[in-house]
């Protein structure tokens, strides 16, 4: 069965979603991102994928309590993403109760201690963060691009031990017009076993039942619940059905 993750965005303490990682974009959809995290459990969910997309900007973890909050008042298992660029920030995420953390822009900028940290804390804890668009990494959240390929980037993290990938396409990013299927079977078949976590495009309950037939062993979305394209009864029937 496919591993529903939905996604918690956070600036300034708030849940909010971007389109294509655009800040000037940025729309609030709750205050209290603890309280869209126990309507996500009590559907079901139980795992949370949470962005502090103000860390992301300042290159250091700023949401850390919202983090603490979230993983004190909730069972779920949580990852996080957005600023981890030192011993410190990974420190403070997990003694906050990070289960998994996400590195995108420091497995670009400092390979050495992304692969220590790999190392150190296991590949089950660390997750690659591999966003992408037209086929080319970008980092920073997004703001900045690289000539990077993705798919030898993420080869390259995957014969090192790597075995987590949430891969978004930014281009879908936002955009409610479906995944990018067809990328993630190529990086199925490029490197059987790898757990890739689909992300952006998600539209409908129908485009996760794509990936899964598709194989695709987990996906995140966010938009399209919080926009009302996906009820939160459809994911309690989607979990009831496929357990």
């Amino acid at each position: 069965m496919i591993d529903l993750v939905p996604a918690i965005d956070v600036i300034e303490g708030k849940c909010v979603r971007l389109t294509q990682g655009d800040y000037g974009s940025r729309k609030i959809y709750n205050e209290s991102p603890l309280e869209v995290a126990k309507q996500f459990q009590d559907a079901g969910i139980t795992r949370l994928h949470m962005v502090d997309l103000d860390g992301a900007k300042a290159g250091h973890v700023v949401n850390y309590r919202i983090l603490e909050k979230v993983a004190s008042h909730t069972n779920l298992s949580i990852d996080f993403g957005g600023g981890l660029k030192s011993d410190d920030d990974l420190r403070i995420a997990f003694d906050c109760g990070a289960q998994m953390v996400t590195g995108g822009s420091i497995a670009v900028k400092n390979n050495g201690l992304f692969l220590e940290w790999i190392n150190r804390y296991g590949s089950e804890h660390i997750i690659l963060g591999a966003d992408a668009k037209d086929g080319k990494i970008a980092i920073n959240g997004w703001e900045e691009g690289t000539a990077i390929d993705l798919m030898p980037f993420v080869k390259g993290y995957h014969s090192k031990g790597i075995s987590k990938v949430i891969c978004t396409d930014i281009s879908r990013d936002g955009m409610l017009q479906g995944p990018a299927v067809k990328l993630y079977q190529e990086m199925l078949q490029e490197m059987p076993g790898i757990y890739i976590i689909a992300s952006g495009g998600v539209s409908s309950m129908r485009d996760i039942e794509q990936l899964a037939e598709a194989g695709i062993p987990a996906v995140i979305f966010g938009k399209a619940i919080y926009e009302g394209h996906i009820q939160l009864k459809e994911i309690e029937m989607f979990i009831t059905r496929k357990s």
